[in-house]
C-alpha cells in the first residue's frame, strides 16, 4: 500500500480553510502538534549528557541501599524525584534556548559581585563533591574487577590518567562526543539489565512500589532513606550543565516559532532520557530489594563462605540487618549469584564513575567561565578541580579500609543536598523574568507549582543534613554546624527575597535598589573545544 505525504499547507486547503491569514493561523496550530523524528535526532544529545548525572556511583549507591533497606516500597519516590528532576532541567533548557546564555552567566549579569563569588564557590563545591563520588566508584570498580590486585589507593590514581584520555574525544566533535556517552548509558543498561533479569524480581511488587505512594512498615531508616533518595536524584550542577548543552544547537533566538520548536524538541529529548536513566535505577532498587531485603549480616556472610568468596569477612557474624555500599554491593551478587554477577556490577558501577567524570568536567567549566568570565582549557581546569577531589579520597584509601573509601558517599551525598537550592533557586528567579525570558516567563501556575517545588525539595535536603549532623554525636561539631547554618540559611534567604521579587512580590523591594537588566539574545554557543 503506497503512503503519500502531504504538506501542511496542502492539507489545510484539502480541508477548504480559504484565505492566507486563516492559513497562517490553522498553519501555526496544527505545527504545534506536529513530530519530526529527523528533527528530535538533530536536538537529541544535551538530554542524554544531562541525564549522566542521575546514574553516577552515588545515586547507584542510593538506589540499593534504598532496596536493601526498604524493598519495593520507595520505588515511588525515585519516580517523584525523576519526574522533579525532568521539571527542573525544562526549566535549565528553556533559559540556554531562549537567552542564549547559560545559568551562570546569566547569574554573572544580575547578581552583585559578594553574592555571585559565594553562589560560584557553592556550585564548585557541589562539582568537587560529585567528583569525589565518581573517583570512588571508579577506584572500587577497578579492585573489584581486578580481585583485589588493583588496590583503592591506585584505583584513585588511574582516574587521573582516564580522564585526561576521554578529553581527546572533543578532537573528534560534538556529536561524537554525545555518541560515546550513549554507548556508557547501554552498557549501564545492559550490567545492571542483567543483574536484573538474574536476580528477575517480583514484577507485580515492582509496580506497586512505583506507583503505590504509601511505606508500610517504615521508620526513621526509611525516612532517611526516601530523603537520601530526593538528594541524590537532583543534583545543583547538573542544572547549570544542561542550560549551557542546549547552546550547541544553532538556533534562531529572534525567531519566536524556532525557539518553541527548540524548547519542545529539548523537553521530550529530556524525557526520554530521563525515562532510561529512571528505568536503570529501578533495576538496582528492584535487585537489592528481591534479594537482600531483611538478610542479615550471618546470612551473608555464610552464603559467602559456601561460595568460596575472599570478602565473606565483610559481613560480621551477627543477626544485625545487611548494610551495603557499592563495593558490598557487587560482592553480596557474587556470593548469591555467581562471578559473573559481581563482574558485571563493577563494569556498570565504572561506566557510570567514568560518564559522569566528563559531565562533572564540563560543568565546572562553563560555571567557571560563566561566573568569573574566566577561560581555562579543559586540562588545566580538570587538573585543578580532580587534584582538589583526589587528595582527600586518596589519604583515606591509602590510610583507611574499604568501609571508609564508601562511607565517604553518605557526607559528599550530604554536601550536595546542601548546594541545591544554589542552583533550583536561581532558576526558578530567571526564568520567571519577563525581561530577561519575553513570552517565554513561566505563568502564574508555573511560579507557584516551581516556587513550592523548589521549597519542598530544599525542606527535603534540610532535614536530610541535620538527620546527618546530629547522627555525628559530638558537641564540638554541633556548634560549628550552627554557625555555618547561620551563614548558609542567611544567604538562601538574600536569594529568596531576589526570587520574590522576580515573582511578582514588588512590595519587597523596599529600596527599588533590585534592578533585572532587558534581555540580551546570545546566539553563540558553548565552547567545547579544548
Amino acid at each position: 500500500m503506497a503512503v503519500r505525504f502531504m504538506s501542511v499547507g496542502a492539507v489545510i486547503r484539502h480541508m477548504g480553510v480559504k484565505g492566507d491569514a486563516q492559513e497562517n493561523s490553522v498553519f501555526c496550530r496544527i505545527e504545534m502538534f506536529l513530530f519530526s523524528f529527523r528533527k528530535l535526532w538533530a536536538f537529541t544529545g544535551p538530554g542524554f549528557l544531562m541525564s549522566i548525572a542521575y546514574l553516577d556511583p552515588g545515586n547507584i549507591e542510593s538506589d540499593l541501599q534504598s532496596g536493601a533497606i526498604a524493598g519495593f516500597k520507595l520505588l515511588w519516590v525515585l519516580l517523584v524525584a525523576t519526574i522533579i528532576g525532568l521539571l527542573l532541567q525544562r526549566l535549565a533548557a528553556r533559559l540556554g534556548v531562549v537567552t542564549g546564555m547559560h545559568l551562570a552567566e546569566v547569574c554573572n549579569r544580575h547578581y552583585p559581585t559578594v553574592p555571585r563569588i559565594i553562589l560560584w564557590l557553592m556550585v564548585e563545591l557541589a562539582i568537587i563533591g560529585s567528583d569525589m563520588q565518581e573517583v570512588i566508584g571508579c577506584a572500587i570498580a577497578f579492585n573489584l574487577l581486578s580481585v583485589g590486585r588493583i588496590p583503592l589507593w591506585a584505583g584513585v590514581l588511574i582516574t587521573i590518567f582516564d580522564t585526561f584520555v576521554f578529553l581527546f574525544l572533543d578532537k573528534y566533535g560534538l556529536r561524537k562526543l554525545e555518541a560515546f556517552f550513549g554507548f556508557l548509558i547501554t552498557i549501564m543498561a545492559l550490567s545492571f539489565g542483567y543483574e536484573y533479569v538474574r536476580v528477575a524480581p517480583d514484577q507485580v511488587e515492582v509496580l506497586k512500589g512505583m506507583f503505590v505512594p504509601y511505606c508500610s512498615g517504615c521508620g526513621a531508616a526509611q525516612l532517611e532513606q526516601a530523603v537520601g533518595i530526593v538528594g541524590a536524584v537532583i543534583m545543583p550542577h547538573n542544572i547549570y550543565l544542561h542550560s549551557a548543552l542546549v547552546k550547541s544547537r544553532d538556533i534562531n533566538r529572534g525567531n519566536k516559532k524556532e525557539v518553541k520548536e527548540a524548547n519542545k524538541y529539548y523537553f521530550i529529548e529530556s524525557s526520554i532520557a530521563l525515562f532510561i536513566s529512571f528505568l536503570i535505577n529501578v533495576f538496582v532498587v528492584a535487585v537489592f530489594a528481591e534479594a537482600f531485603y531483611g538478610k542479615t549480616n550471618m546470612e551473608v556472610g555464610q552464603k559467602c563462605n559456601e561460595s568460596g568468596s575472599p570478602h565473606s569477612d565483610l559481613f560480621p557474624a551477627n543477626n544485625q540487618t545487611l548494610e551495603v555500599d557499592i563495593y558490598k554491593g557487587g560482592v553480596v551478587l557474587g556470593c548469591f549469584f555467581g562471578p559473573a554477577a559481581l563482574y558485571i556490577w563493577a563494569v556498570g558501577i565504572l561506566a557510570a564513575g567514568q560518564s559522569s567524570t566528563m559531565t562533572g568536567t564540563y560543568s565546572g567549566q562553563f560555571v567557571m567561565e560563566g561566573f568569573l568570565n574566566l577561560r581555562w582549557s579543559r586540562f588545566a581546569r580538570v587538573l585543578l578541580t580532580r587534584s582538589i577531589a583526589i587528595l582527600p579520597t586518596l589519604l583515606v584509601a591509602v590510610f583507611e579500609d574499604v568501609q571508609h573509601l564508601t562511607g565517604m558517599n553518605d557526607f559528599l551525598n550530604v554536601l550536595q543536598s546542601m548546594q541545591l537550592p544554589f542552583a533550583l533557586i536561581p532558576i526558578l528567579t530567571f526564568t520567571s523574568l519577563t525581561s530577561l525570558m519575553n513570552d517565554f516567563a513561566n505563568g502564574l501556575m508555573w511560579k507557584i507549582s516551581g516556587g513550592l517545588l523548589i521549597l519542598g525539595v530544599c525542606a527535603i535536603n534540610i532535614y536530610f543534613v541535620v538527620v546527618y549532623v546530629f547522627a555525628l554525636n559530638n558537641t564540638i561539631l554541633y556548634v560549628f554546624s550552627a554557625i555555618l547554618s547561620f551563614a548558609y540559611l542567611s544567604f538562601i534567604l538574600y536569594l529568596m527575597w531576589h526570587c520574590l521579587i522576580a515573582l511578582g512580590v514588588s512590595c519587597l523591594d523596599f529600596r527599588g535598589s533590585v534592578r533585572y537588566p532587558p534581555a540580551v539574545l546570545v546566539d553563540e554557543q558553548p565552547e567545547l573545544d579544548s
